[in-house]
């Protein structure tokens, strides 16, 4: 993701989170369905979203990444009770590993 190109491998893997996305909401701790309403900075619980520098999306890409082609994305999607080694594992394992 972080080398040349890696734009087109981000967008991939959030393809594949979408796919996924109420496996994940259900591991990504308690009280998302009061977090995650679709206002103050969120996308609804139930609705995936993803875009460039979009504070309201499941996952966002910052504007340097896409200029870039390359860099990082973030799933704002996890509570902060969650399990770090739940999430991170999970999301390893569904943009990595897992074949849709």
């Amino acid at each position: 993701m972080r080398s040349d190109g890696g734009y087109e491998i981000i967008k991939k893997a959030i393809e594949k989170l979408g796919l996924r996305h109420k496996e994940h909401i259900a591991a990504y701790g308690e009280g998302n369905e009061r977090r995650l309403t679709g206002r103050h900075e969120t996308a609804d619980i139930n609705t995936f979203l993803w875009g460039v520098a979009n504070r309201g999306a499941s996952i966002r890409v910052g504007r340097d990444t896409e200029k870039a082609g390359k860099g990082y994305f973030e799933d704002r999607r996890p509570a902060s009770n969650m399990d770090p080694y739940v999430v991170t594992s999970m999301i390893a394992e569904t943009t990595i590993l897992w074949k849709p």
